[in-house]
C-alpha cells in the first residue's frame, strides 16, 4: 500500500510539473525600455500619471473620437473583456489617449471614451505633449488630409499597452484580439504573472 501511494504520488507530481504555464496571447514587451510613465489630463480636468492607478492593470490606447473603424472596434473589445472579467473589472483601468487634440475636447472624450464602458477615460494633452508620448510609446500617427477643406482623418497605430499593477509595461494588445484573449492576459497580469 506504500508503494502503491508512494507511486501515485510521484505520478502527480510528474503531471503537475508537465502542465504548460500560463502564457500571454499578447506580445511581451517587459524587456523593452520605454513606454514608463505619461502626464496627461482626464476628461475631468484631472491632471494623470501612471502612479495614480498603481495596483490596476492599466490598458492604454491611442486614437482619435472621429476614427471609423479601429478605435470603436478596440474599445468595443476592451468594454466586452471588462464584462468577461466580472468582479475584476474594478482592478482594471482603461485609458484612452486622443490623438487629435485640435478636435478632441475634454466635453467630446468625457463622451466618447465612458459611452464604451463607465470607467474608461479619456486622456489628452497638447499637440506637443502628444506627440512626445507618442514618441516614448513608438506609436505613429498622421493627419491626411480629407475630401473638403479643413476635414482630416488620422492613420495611427492600433494596439492597446498594458501595464502591471506594480506599472511595469507588460503587453502589446494587438487589434482585433478576442475579448476572451484580452480578460485571460488582464487576469494573468492581475494574478501577478
Amino acid at each position: 500500500m506504500k508503494l502503491l501511494s508512494a507511486l501515485l504520488l510521484c505520478v502527480a507530481l510528474l503531471l503537475a510539473g508537465c502542465s504548460e504555464p500560463s502564457r500571454f496571447v499578447s506580445a511581451d514587451l517587459s524587456t523593452v525600455d520605454w513606454g514608463k510613465d505619461f502626464s496627461l489630463t482626464d476628461h475631468h480636468g484631472q491632471a494623470r500619471r501612471l502612479a495614480d492607478f498603481r495596483g490596476k492593470v492599466v490598458v492604454l490606447f491611442f486614437g482619435y473620437t472621429q476614427c471609423p473603424d479601429v478605435c470603436p472596434t478596440t474599445l468595443s473589445a476592451m468594454s466586452a473583456a471588462m464584462n468577461l472579467l466580472g468582479d475584476d473589472a474594478k482592478r482594471v483601468q482603461v485609458l484612452f489617449v486622443t490623438v487629435d487634440p485640435e478636435r478632441d475636447t475634454p466635453a467630446l472624450l468625457a463622451q466618447y471614451a465612458p459611452a464604451f464602458y463607465p470607467s474608461f477615460l479619456g486622456l489628452y494633452a497638447d499637440e506637443k505633449g502628444t506627440a512626445a508620448l507618442a514618441r516614448d510609446f513608438k506609436v505613429f500617427y498622421a493627419k491626411q488630409a480629407g475630401s473638403t477643406p479643413g476635414s482630416y482623418s488620422i492613420d495611427h497605430s492600433t494596439g492597446s499597452y498594458a501595464f502591471d499593477p506594480q506599472g511595469r509595461l507588460r503587453l502589446l494588445v494587438r487589434h482585433g484580439e478576442t475579448p476572451g484573449n484580452i480578460a485571460a492576459d488582464l487576469k494573468l497580469l492581475l494574478a501577478g504573472k
